[in-house]
């Protein structure tokens, strides 16, 4: 691996910096916000005298022009700011850094876009969203608690895991498929209780982006999508505070300047305080009764001088749940970043970041026959070595390698009460390495037309200490044809993949306001829940690729035409998709996953498809904004011995996803927003009928049958309004009340449907048995929903 990495860096990068023209002279720096120094990302730099010719900055606000000698003026701009204009004669390498003020005025009927206008047009990217903080806020949320994954859910291509939850299917992708990073850190479970609100607070959130296709090759990992979250820096300019106090839940952020312009704090924090309202009972056993989540963000950042700034960052969040002293579940998240941002030359942007991620769960059984603690932990650590070189105008390539390190713990069950009848239960654990060197390329090749594209290489290791179970050769993979065991010792490699993951992507213009896309990614992915469920669960189990279970392989096309409409100011996109999968895995009917030491015999692999299309119209501008999205999908899957080896739905295939967004201010004071939803029902497997079984009755299912039913079809209105308080411009506190109505019109979405025997009232007779009546029974559905008309309130603060 190190060979391959350095035999790739030196031709796609060195060779380069050698070739390139030593007669032009570089212009770089960053755009920050005047009023709290945070780096401003994907804001535009242009050269006036050279129409068309220009860049964007960087995740961290850095930008980098090389250019041949001469007087040039530089314009820098973000929407919802200022431009600013500088002349510079270019002589020689410059480092000029700008920031950009606000545009007060404009801003009351102007929602903040952190494009370009014409960047839906213009960009070479296709298949990614960018949700700004701002929009996020004004949306109506469950319970007041404002959601971005919730938010994220209303983007075309992405569909809910149902009523409540933050589960995402990206483009007929499973809720695993998808990478969610903090910071660079990986969040393997970014849901709180029990999947119904996130785990990002968006008082903390600076950008939030999804891939859904077109990924970079800088990101991997994963089959279906990345979404990637950065925290704010925290205010360099003057101490800030904010929050808001809500009906279940109540946040705090405090940031400001460590010292003025060179380094800044965040610190970010909330509770939630339903088990405050439960003590209120007079019921002693709710009284008793425990259900909350808390989560806190911390920032800090110190530049050492204009080469060299360091990062630190973390999260911190736990859910707990309690019946009493009978039962207890808690579930959480951990993860910091390290991050050294160098300035290798004035056209070579390097980061060096160490990460760590923790997700674990454990629950506590306290009961008359049975005393016990069972523990699950998943621990990451990596090291990431990401390089941009901005080679010129028109060529930016971006260059890494990755490397992590994976600590399984399935599962670990202590009985903790005296002359219990059970002994200790410890699945043994199973570690890995995962590696991967990538080299991309953003290439303008003329004014029409431009790519993306590039390579990454992605080598995994199942690594001991271990033991792997041999089997009959010829026999299926069970307990019975065991035949015997192989064991391995730390680090010795136990069973390893690898692959290229090729990414490719172009746009041709076809005039100023009007393009069309192409894009095509491989994606390959290590490693994966055990489940059956359908939406994310808190004790869901991740397994990596092993001897036994191979590691997943996804290959996307997509094309799609873009045009803007009325001066930039509403973008409309049409996007179609094919994706194709192989070595997915299903699981047999009533697989026990969470304690199978052997998991390879309740498996089995196949392959999956998926194609549809998305269509967007979006309004960013004026007193107006939102957007209208429609998907119109399948998800097909055909695994051997499911099914009858036929293909049949994935549980997550929803044909139609509808959604409308708005957002209308009235006036400086006063916002009203809302959205409507719609989607098919997800697939699912009823039951056929029930047997008897030791005095039981047990569901039995059909076969060929597998997800052949639906649910029923979902949707809901949701609205808000926004209140600002008197004077708020004059004064130091400024204050906000949000008022908002989940489902207005009460639509009883089920959550669950369950089924139980319900007997005929007619009573019919045999009159060849002398007019015995005959008792009769049938599967009847009993539908449990969650939320109907609930109302919330939210008092906002800042100063």
């Amino acid at each position: 691996m190190p060979r391959l990495f350095f035999g790739f860096l030196t031709i796609g990068v060195l060779l380069p910096l050698f070739a390139f023209s030593q007669s032009s002279f570089t212009l770089n720096g960053y755009v920050r916000d005047a009023s709290s120094g945070e780096d401003l990302i994907g804001a535009t730099v242009t050269i006036k005298e050279r129409s068309g010719t220009g860049t964007t900055t960087n995740v961290y606000g850095f930008y980098s022009l090389t250019l041949a000698p001469g007087d040039y003026t530089f314009t820098f701009s973000y929407l919802g700011y200022q431009a600013v204009e500088k002349t510079i004669s270019l002589k020689a390498n410059q480092t000029l850094s700008v920031e950009l003020t606000s545009g007060e005025v404009e801003l009351q009927e102007v929602i903040v876009s952190a494009d370009r206008p014409d960047a839906n047009v213009q960009d070479v990217a296709m298949s990614r969203e960018k949700l700004q903080i701002e929009k996020v806020q004004r949306l109506p949320a469950l319970f007041g608690e404002v959601d971005i994954i919730k938010t994220v859910q209303l983007l075309p291509g992405v569909i809910s895991a149902g009523e409540g939850t933050t589960g995402l299917f990206v483009r007929g992708g499973s809720a695993d498929q998808n990478l969610v990073l903090l910071d660079g850190a990986t969040v393997y479970n970014p849901s709180h209780f029990l999947g119904f609100f996130s785990v990002f607070n968006p008082d903390a959130i600076k950008n939030i982006e999804i891939y859904k296709g077109g990924i970079p090759a800088r990101f991997g990992s994963r089959l279906s999508s990345i979404l990637d979250i950065q925290m704010k820096e925290g205010n360099s300019k003057k101490f800030r505070v904010s929050g808001g106090i809500g009906l279940i839940s109540s946040r705090l952020t405090v940031e400001g300047p460590i010292k003025k312009d060179q380094s800044s704090f965040i610190l970010s924090g909330r509770r939630t305080y339903a088990d405050l309202f439960l003590r209120l009972s007079p019921d002693e056993d709710i009284r008793d009764n425990i259900l909350y989540f808390y989560d806190f963000n911390a920032k800090a950042n110190y530049t050492l001088n204009d080469r060299n700034r360091l990062f630190l960052s973390g999260y911190f969040g736990r859910d707990k749940f309690g019946i009493a002293d009978q039962f207890g579940l808690d579930w959480g998240n951990a993860t910091a970043t390290l991050r050294w941002n160098h300035l290798l030359s004035d056209k070579v942007f390097f980061n060096t970041t160490l990460v760590y991620s923790n997700f674990d769960y454990g629950f506590d059984i306290d009961a008359e026959t049975a005393e016990f603690t069972w523990t699950s932990r998943l621990k990451e650590y990596s090291a990431k070595f990401d390089g941009n070189f901005f080679a010129s105008p028109n060529l930016a390539i971006d260059f890494g390698y990755h490397i992590s390190h994976f600590d399984f713990e399935p599962a670990r069950i202590i009985p903790q009460g005296e002359g219990l009848n059970f002994v200790p239960l410890i699945l043994d654990n199973k570690y890995a390495l995962e590696h991967a060197v990538y080299i991309g390329n953003n290439h303008q090749l003329s004014p029409r037309i431009s790519m993306e594209y590039g390579l990454r290489y992605s080598y995994f290791q199942h690594i001991g200490p271990g033991t792997v179970l041999q089997y009959e050769e010829g026999q299926p993979l069970s307990d019975e044809t065991i035949s015997g065991e192989t064991q391995y010792d730390r680090l010795e490699n136990i069973e390893s993949y690898h692959g290229a993951e090729p990414r490719f992507g172009m746009r041709y213009l076809l005039d100023s306001e009007k393009s069309l896309k192409f894009s095509y990614n491989r994606m390959r992915q290590y490693v994966q829940i055990a489940s059956n469920a359908t939406a994310g669960l808190p004790i869901d189990r991740w397994i990596p690729a092993d001897t036994y279970v191979p590691p997943m392989v996804g290959d996307q096309l997509a094309l799609g035409y873009f045009q803007n409409l009325r001066q930039n100011t509403i973008e409309a996109s049409v996007e179609v998709y094919y994706k194709w999968m192989h070595d997915i895995i299903d699981f047999l009917t009533g697989t026990d996953i969470l304690l199978n030491e052997n998991l390879e015999t309740e498996i089995s692999v196949g392959r999956g498809w998926a194609y549809g299309a998305e269509f967007l119209l979006r309004k960013d501008v004026g007193r107006t904004t939102g957007w209208i999205a429609y998907t119109l999908s399948r998800v097909r899957q055909q695994i051997d011995g499911i099914n009858l080896g036929q293909p049949y739905n994935a549980r997550y295939d929803r044909t139609h996803d509808i959604a409308l967004v708005l957002s209308h201010q009235l006036n400086p004071r006063l916002t009203l927003s809302g959205n409507w939803v719609y989607s098919t029902g997800t697939a699912v497997s009823f039951p056929s009928g029930r047997y008897q079984l030791n005095g039981l009755s047990v569901p039995y299912y059909g076969e060929g049958e597998r997800n052949a039913f639906r649910m029923p079809d979902y949707h809901r209105f949701d609205v808000s309004v926004v209140l600002e308080n008197k004077n708020n411009e004059e004064r130091r506190w400024k204050s906000n009340w949000s008022f908002s109505v989940y489902n207005v019109y009460g639509r009883k979405n089920p959550f669950v449907i369950t089924f139980e025997d319900v007997y005929n009232d007619d009573v019919s007779f045999d009159p060849g048995a002398d007019d015995e009546p005959i008792t009769t029974q049938r599967p009847g559905s009993i539908k449990t929903y969650l939320f109907r008309f609930i109302p919330s309130i939210t008092y906002n603060f800042k100063f």
